[in-house]
């Protein structure tokens, strides 16, 4: 039987300032590749380079974590911006990361939306955020690789574009019979235990299901798993999902080691 791959990724280098956020040096030895915060809703041009170095002392793949502008709520309040607007943000952002990697002689592998973002793109019935991000994809270069929700419509969006999509699914989140995230503002929407966010993970990787908060199976495809970095008990649920993929026969590894071109 063929080997699985799956890469395993997590939001970095969110702290700012005289502010700490996350366990970085804890997590980043257990990933393939860090999504890293970028000024908007986290971290700062110190925080920015040492997260880097730290991703690249652990062969970790790099990749930008845009935020609207929205540093006081963490990138978690809702703002009307236009489609220009929105990749004129994520320009400014990802450009900023990609020359801390630029100076270290590596390259960017990818860019995931951040918070609203990732929620707001879901929920547009026209679509033209997502568009933009794709827009903005493809200004950043043709390789670039972009994580979107695993049969979300932004997911679907960018792939008929043409843009080299990462489907993802998440080990310590709840999910929704569409697949969408349960709110963070619900009970039972994040998944603090270990195990149990490892065998949700295992699940995805290697049968392509997940259980939603109602009991319910619903297929799934993801080429990446995340753990969020602000999750109590970050370092240890990071730990064992990545224990549990390697115990079930997956070898975890950056997306652009296997995931096929455009």
């Amino acid at each position: 039987m063929a080997t699985k791959y799956i890469d395993l990724n997590c939001d970095m280098g969110e702290s700012y300032g005289r502010w700490t956020l996350g366990a970085d040096a804890e997590i980043m030895p257990f990933i393939s590749s860090a999504n890293v915060a970028c000024g908007f809703h986290g971290g700062d041009p110190h925080v920015m380079r040492k997260t880097v170095e730290l991703a690249l002392k652990h062969g970790v793949a790099v990749g930008s974590h845009p935020s609207l502008p929205d540093l006081m709520g963490f990138g978690r309040r809702e703002m009307d911006i236009t489609p220009q607007e929105l990749k004129d943000y994520l320009c400014y952002q990802t450009g900023a990361l990609r020359e801390y990697l630029r100076a270290a002689g590596a390259d960017l592998q990818h860019m995931k939306p951040h918070g609203i973002l990732y929620t707001m793109i879901e929920k547009q019935s026209d679509q033209s955020w997502s568009i933009a991000i794709g827009e903005a994809s493809r200004e950043s270069g043709k390789d670039l690789i972009l994580m979107a929700l695993s049969s979300g419509n932004y997911d679907r969006t960018v792939r008929k574009m043409g843009i080299r999509v990462a489907s993802e699914g998440f080990a310590d989140r709840a999910y929704n019979v569409d697949l969408s995230l349960v709110s963070r503002k619900l009970a039972g929407s994040l998944i603090t235990d270990p195990a149990r966010a490892a065998a949700q993970a295992v699940r995805m990787a290697t049968e392509g299901k997940v259980r939603t908060i109602d009991g319910v199976d619903v297929d799934i495809v993801a080429q990446t798993i995340c753990c969020h970095g602000d999750t109590p008990g970050a370092p240890n649920i990071v730990r064992a999902v990545r224990e549990g993929l390697e115990k079930a026969g997956c070898q975890v590894k950056p997306l652009r080691d296997f995931l096929p071109k455009a």
